[in-house]
């Protein structure tokens, strides 16, 4: 008899500490960690560093910012979750070069639910449907683009995309301003969409959960502004340019070719 009550007290011990391990789903908090640079120079040095494209032409930046938004994580069972999607005031940030410490920006998460998480998708831009859910909805965002020249007036929207600088073929020394944005409502001005996403693979699992935060590390290579799967010339025809023209889409589908995860911290 004495037996058969430890052996269940034992199995029911078990039980319990099984099930509050089941139900142990505190959220954590993740870092997103974007680190600026040419894949051949290194980091980038805001007037300072200075690259040569693939068509033989010198560039460097005084401005690179731009807009991330609607990150998504995904686990080892391919479910996503979507960290306040289409809600630019929770969730929209603006990569700044020259905010950067020691090169790099960082984005922090909270209410993260505990997962193993295999890729991370992100937003270059703002979606449509965000934009169109009206200034009062992302009024506190559309004050932080305003203040850091990342928007034109309502109707026109955000900028994704702000790189400024000078180029030349010689030396760097003629300016040029890209300013990639949608310009309003896309379908009712009938122009092109520049919003964007990316999914990337992690070289190693982000273990999310109360006692672990992981940090995954983006390195963009802005190499492919100029150098990318559409090898672009900078002259007085685009060195100027704003919104959304052919030139400025080239633009962003190169730079959507620039983010990778370079490795994962699970501290």
């Amino acid at each position: 008899m004495a037996f058969f009550v430890m052996t269940l007290l034992t199995v029911s011990s078990c039980r319990n500490n099984d099930d509050d391990e089941v139900q142990d789903s505190t959220p954590g908090k993740l870092q997103v960690k974007f680190e600026n640079g040419f894949n051949n120079l290194g980091g980038i040095v805001i007037n300072q560093t200075t690259q040569t494209s693939s068509n033989g032409q010198k560039h460097q930046f005084s401005t690179l910012k731009y807009v991330i938004s609607n990150i998504v994580l995904i686990d080892e069972n391919g479910g996503e979750f979507k960290y306040n999607y289409n809600n630019p005031d929770k969730l929209a940030f603006i990569i700044d070069q020259a905010e950067a410490l020691a090169g790099i920006n960082y984005i922090n998460l909270t209410e993260i639910p505990k997962n193993n998480y295999k890729k991370i998708r992100i937003g270059l831009g703002i979606s449509q449907n965000a934009y169109l859910i009206g200034q009062d909805g992302q009024g506190i965002f559309w004050q932080k683009a305003k203040t850091a020249g990342m928007a034109w007036s309502w109707a026109a929207g955000y900028i994704f995309t702000k790189l400024e600088g000078k180029y030349g073929s010689l030396k760097a020394d003629t300016e040029f301003m890209n300013h990639c944005g949608n310009m309003g409502d896309t379908t009712a001005n009938g122009t092109a969409d520049l919003y964007r996403e990316v999914t990337l693979d992690l070289p190693t699992t982000a273990r999310v959960s109360k006692d672990i935060t992981p940090s995954i590390h983006i390195l963009a290579d802005l190499n492919q502004y100029l150098s990318g799967q559409t090898a672009l010339t900078l002259d007085n025809t685009n060195n100027m340019a704003m919104g959304s023209n052919q030139h400025l889409v080239n633009v962003t589908n190169n730079l959507t070719k620039m983010f990778k995860v370079d490795h994962v911290h699970n501290d």
